[in-house]
C-alpha cells in the first residue's frame, strides 16, 4: 500500500472511496482512529492508501474528478 493523500475531511474520504471504487480501486484509510486517541480531531490527518499498482491510476482519477468539481473540495495534501 502507498499513500495517495492525507486529509481529515470525512466527506472527502467518502467521495474518494466512491469515485475510486467505481473504477475498481480499493482504498484503505490509515490513522482513522488516531485522532480519537490523540484528543484533537485534526491533529493527525487520515492517510488514504491504495495498492501500489493502482497508485498512478488512482491519482489521475482523483485529479480529474477534482477538476470536474472546479476544485471545490475540502483540505487535502499529497504524500511527501
Amino acid at each position: 500500500m502507498v499513500e495517495l493523500l492525507r486529509t481529515n475531511d470525512l466527506v472527502l474520504i467518502s467521495w474518494i472511496t466512491s469515485i475510486l471504487g467505481e473504477e475498481g480501486i480499493e482504498i484503505i484509510v490509515f490513522d482513522n482512529h488516531m485522532s480519537i486517541l490523540e484528543g484533537n480531531a485534526f491533529a493527525i490527518p487520515r492517510r488514504v492508501m491504495v495498492h501500489k499498482d493502482d497508485y498512478t491510476s488512482a491519482k489521475m482519477i482523483f485529479e480529474s474528478a477534482v477538476q470536474d468539481s472546479d476544485g471545490d473540495l475540502g483540505y487535502y495534501e499529497y504524500a511527501k
